[in-house]
């Protein structure tokens, strides 16, 4: 990871059901430098925004089943804080007015211009930058991002730079499942490696653990067999 502060390549999820649209965004967005993910159902993306963890999420109103606005109300019900943008065809008062009430940050009416949405993305992604804490928590561990210190029930603990930024990750995420590949990408930034880097994290992952875990009455880092690894208070 590139510092506090989101990932080099902040990550956005797109929902939205017409495949040409879709697929020019994906684009569009790529082209900007962003990683991008693609749901084309209101359940598709509430189950992806509910399990992975996004910078942006840029929805549609009209999706086959559940709506725009009852996936943002059961985000938002869930504590899922990222920036929202919806997109609609409608441009009716009543329309903006109850999905800012639902929660969403902004609001483009189709059609519209990608440049402008391009824009309106780079300013939520700023403001959340720039208000961002420099502190991390999650039950009584503590990182302090500026002076890269962690203590956890006011004992200082000895890290080493990457197992700093490894934590540091594992954090910003918590409550999300973290995988290999994804820590592969933003902890060690190798994507074009031969082998895969799994036995490395592992090694640091299990140094990690007996830092934060070892003494502890709550264990924070949790594998997930097969999968990855969770930082949460109770167990997965």
């Amino acid at each position: 990871m590139s510092g506090p502060g989101l990932p080099s390549r902040p990550r956005v999820l797109v929902v939205e059901d017409e495949p040409k649209v879709a697929r020019a965004l994906r684009e569009g967005l790529e082209g900007e430098g962003y990683e991008v993910d693609t749901a084309r159902t209101g359940e598709d993306g509430f189950f992806c925004a509910s399990s992975r963890p996004f910078d942006l999420l840029v929805l549609d109103v009209m999706l086959p089943g559940r709506d725009g606005f009852e996936i943002l109300a059961a985000l938002r019900a869930q504590g899922l804080s990222l920036p929202v943008v919806i997109l609609t065809a409608r441009d009716a008062v009543s329309d903006r007015v109850r999905g800012l009430d639902q929660g969403a940050d902004d609001y483009v009416v189709k059609p519209f211009a990608f440049p402008e949405l391009a824009a309106r993305i780079r300013a939520l992604l700023r403001r959340g930058r720039t208000g961002e804490s420099l502190q991390a928590v999650v039950g009584d561990l503590n990182l302090d991002l500026r002076a890269r210190q962690v203590s956890r029930g006011g004992r200082e603990l000895d890290l080493t730079p990457r197992e700093f930024e490894l934590l540091e990750y594992l954090v910003r995420h918590a409550g999300h499942l973290v995988s290999r590949e994804m820590l592969a990408r933003d902890v060690w930034h190798e994507t074009s490696r031969g082998t895969p880097l799994d036995n490395v994290i592992d090694v640091h992952i299990a140094r990690l653990r007996k830092k934060v875990d070892n003494g502890a009455d709550t264990k924070l880092i949790h594998t997930i067999r097969g999968v990855g690894f969770l930082v949460r208070e109770e167990p997965p």
